[in-house]
């Protein structure tokens, strides 16, 4: 019986070793290590992938936790559906901004807090139905408007009357405050928002402040602000000043605070867009949160899904055609403290709106609204509410031959064979700088 050499055992059940018999012990080494290398490799990427999705997800539950549902005003909206203006086209979208003066919490700093808020800024946002416009018309505080029977906020309801304009939103809140704009110009409201001054001061901040220029000093104790002559890059509690403050700069009236809140809000819509927050997760996160954290809106917009559907419509639109312009107004004929509208010249802005037809915006007062001013203040009396041109086709307002002031036409009637030219509006766009 021949002896034989014992064969060596095989590693793992693979192949003997040894001189033409298969793998060496320096490649068993390296294959292990390899396959031990892509299982780690597949477990860190999972983990990588599970990390990344769960900090997204907290983030967008955090984001989408912030904004605050406002089902009451909707309750409340639902109550009157059918003396609601109707849609008259379908796509075009109307939101109604609303800045609150709100003393409460972080905000008490401004002010004594006596439970009660007032719109300090309300602005009606028009974006077109093609996604191509959007136009921001502001309303004074001290407008004297048609407030309608309104539930307070303990339970108790107030009777219609004539009053300031944001004496609705103190009294009845957003949905007060709607109606009564819904009344004046006959535009449905599709949503709205209640920003205040901490959230304003946050979305400043969160794009790193905003440029402004100064002719002149301002020297505010009431709003907090003192700068010299030129150029500023303006944080948020500075910022919140500017838009705030009215004795101290310009003339002193509600209408030139409201000018430069609109040439502030255009700057902040360039910077926006010119640093591409939008585009990038990094900047728009910051943004977000601040947006969201301070923000109140109906439940159509209270998801970070329904602010998306929003600003996706309107990530098109160039700042030169993103306008802001003021209601066509002038002094109370009984209180020169006090606004009343100027007609037909407003009458003919609201029907642009119902109606999503194009406007156009100068920094200068167009002489026919101009000369309506003038002939209100010179004749002793203001137009009343059916004061504006009755024949639509008339070719000031779009030629539209029917429609009623305020009430909210139920379909827009056949359109005139010649269209007019667009009227023109005092205002600004976007692109206009704000030092300019």
């Amino acid at each position: 019986m021949t002896d034989s050499a014992a064969t060596p055992p095989e590693p793992d059940g693979g192949t003997p070793l040894g001189p033409g018999g298969g793998s060496s012990p320096t490649g068993v080494g390296r294959a292990r290590r390899r396959r031990r290398w892509l299982r780690y490799s597949a477990i860190g990427a999972a983990l990588l992938v599970l990390v990344a999705g769960g900090t997204g997800w907290m983030a967008y539950e955090k984001l989408n936790g912030n904004i605050h549902e406002d089902s009451d005003t909707a309750a409340e909206l639902a109550r009157y559906e059918k003396e609601r203006p109707t849609v008259l086209v379908d796509g075009a979208q109307n939101l109604l901004l609303i800045g609150s003066d709100s003393r409460a919490g972080a905000n008490r700093k401004y002010g004594r807090n006596d439970g009660t808020q007032r719109s300090d800024t309300t602005i009606l946002l028009h974006v077109a139905a093609d996604r191509k416009s959007a136009t921001a018309v502001s309303f004074p505080r001290d407008l004297m408007v048609d407030v309608p029977a309104c539930r307070k906020t303990d339970g108790t309801r107030i009777e219609p009357m004539f009053a300031m304009f944001n004496y609705a939103f103190e009294t009845g809140g957003s949905a007060c405050t709607i109606r009564t704009v819904e009344k004046m110009t006959g535009v449905r409201i599709d949503h709205h928002m209640v920003v205040d001054f901490q959230g304003f001061k946050d979305m400043v901040d969160a794009v790193d402040g905003v440029e402004v220029c100064l002719d002149k000093p301002i020297d505010d104790t009431d709003a907090h602000l003192k700068l010299a002559p030129g150029k500023h890059l303006l944080d948020g509690e500075q910022a919140l000043g500017y838009v705030r403050a009215r004795k101290s700069i310009g003339n002193g009236s509600d209408t030139d605070r409201m000018d430069r809140q609109q040439r502030f809000l255009g700057a902040l819509v360039t910077k926006v867009q010119s640093n591409d927050v939008l585009l990038n997760p990094a900047k728009l996160y910051p943004v977000l949160d601040a947006a969201t954290s301070s923000l109140t809106t109906d439940p159509g917009l209270a998801s970070l899904r329904g602010l998306y559907d929003l600003v996706r419509g309107m990530r098109g639109i160039t700042v030169d055609r993103i306008q802001f312009l003021t209601v066509p107004r002038q002094s109370y004929i009984y209180n020169a403290n006090r606004d009343q509208l100027v007609q037909p010249a407003a009458e003919r802005l609201f029907t642009r709106l119902r109606t999503d037809a194009p406007l156009v915006v100068s920094k200068d007062t167009p002489a026919d609204v101009q000369a309506e001013s003038d002939q209100t203040q010179g004749d002793g009396m203001s137009y009343d509410e059916g004061g504006y041109d009755d024949a639509y086709g008339s070719g000031e307002d779009g030629g539209w031959d029917d429609g009623k002031p305020g009430a909210g036409p139920t379909a827009p009637a056949t359109p005139s064979t010649a269209p007019s030219p667009a009227p023109t509006f005092r205002g600004n766009t976007a692109r206009q700088d704000a030092c300019g």
